[in-house]
């Protein structure tokens, strides 16, 4: 976790970045999010399948410590660092439930038994919990130097906007876990087990080392994790230059992912136009980073307001959810008269 470290450090000892934390909130922080990290993987120490009722009651306690924190922020430092906060977490949790969606293709792509899922998910978030760590200190650190940072943010994050338009048009994602280069790699470098050998991922076959499929499908959920922090740093920092906010809204997002993972499972699928409105929220922060940057150079440029981009997102998030319902609803009627015909031409 030294990337972890190495965001409070590089927070701390930027220059021209305000931050609501001090060295002391930064490791207390920190070290809470690695008690509930331990706390996971106490729970999954023996694997098992996850009840309906488990995931639910750990998913309503991951929602429901971040909005308690954001109750303290809001009374501690104003309505205004509250409101960059509760946006900000809003949009990595959006982005947390469209990355679900490639979770559930990696864990079926290698048939990875039910008892051992949350075990790879976990690991996944831990990995993805270092790597963040690493992002927002190079970002926090760029963005103390070069201002043109958040012109690049703003490109990198259009791109991403473009990309998920393109998935949510085609009405399907889609990840070959074969043609993923870390896999091959690891493929190349050592031969693979044909069965899973409960929570192992290295055993010894013949002679020599061999790597079982849990250490596969450990190694695509890691190299998408990588891609994962490239589109939801730059998300963040377009609501809040706070490092400290952008770290702990990422961490709380993360956290929920395992248990959030069970209970979306089945019902994910029915949230058809989530990517439309992941696409419209990731193409307005990109415009909002461009003008932060553009209002640097020129003061007459306007910037958005954070209330506004609450607005926005929770106006995008709200739509997509009812048009999904809607379309949802609309198929379900039009299958009934296929079923019904059906029993009566028996």
């Amino acid at each position: 976790m030294s990337s972890l470290s190495s965001a409070a450090s590089a927070a701390s000892a930027a220059p021209g970045i305000e931050s609501i934390a001090d060295a002391t909130l930064w490791w207390v922080t920190i070290a809470g999010v690695l008690a509930l990290v331990a706390l996971d993987f106490l729970l999954t120490r023996r694997p098992h399948e996850v009840s309906m009722k488990e995931a639910v009651g750990w998913s309503a306690f991951y929602i429901a410590l971040p909005l308690a924190f954001g109750l303290w922020v809001w009374n501690q430092h104003g309505s205004q660092i509250g409101v960059e906060y509760y946006t900000g977490y809003l949009v990595e949790k959006s982005l947390s439930v469209d990355n679900l969606f490639i979770f559930i293709l990696i864990l079926t792509s290698f048939a990875v038994p039910r008892v051992l899922q949350q075990r790879v998910l976990l690991i996944g978030i831990v990995g993805a919990l270092v790597m963040r760590g690493a992002f927002i200190a190079v970002g926090a650190a760029l963005i103390a130097r070069f201002s043109w940072m958040f012109l690049l943010f703003g490109a990198i994050l259009l791109f991403t906007a473009w990309t998920v338009l393109r998935d949510a048009r085609s009405g399907e994602h889609s990840v070959d876990v074969d043609e993923l280069k870390i896999v091959r790699l690891a493929r190349r470098l050592y031969p693979v087990t044909d069965d899973y050998r409960g929570t192992k991922m290295v055993v010894g076959e013949r002679g020599r080392k061999a790597l079982t499929p849990l250490a596969l499908v450990v190694l695509a959920i890691l190299g998408t994790d990588l891609i994962f922090a490239i589109d939801s740093v730059p998300a963040v920092y377009g609501i809040t230059g706070d490092p400290y906010l952008v770290f702990v809204t990422n961490a709380f997002a993360l956290l929920g992912l395992r248990a959030l993972y069970f209970v979306l499972e089945g019902m994910i699928g029915k949230l058809r136009h989530l990517g439309y409105g992941l696409a419209a929220i990731l193409a307005f922060i990109s415009v909002k980073l461009i003008l932060h940057w553009a209002h640097g150079v020129w003061e007459s440029v306007p910037t958005i307001p954070t209330l506004a981009s609450l607005g926005v997102i929770v106006g995008a998030l709200t739509i997509t959810t009812i048009t999904s319902l809607v379309a949802n609803r609309r198929d379900a009627r039009d299958e009934e008269p296929t079923t019904q015909e059906a029993g009566t031409s028996r």
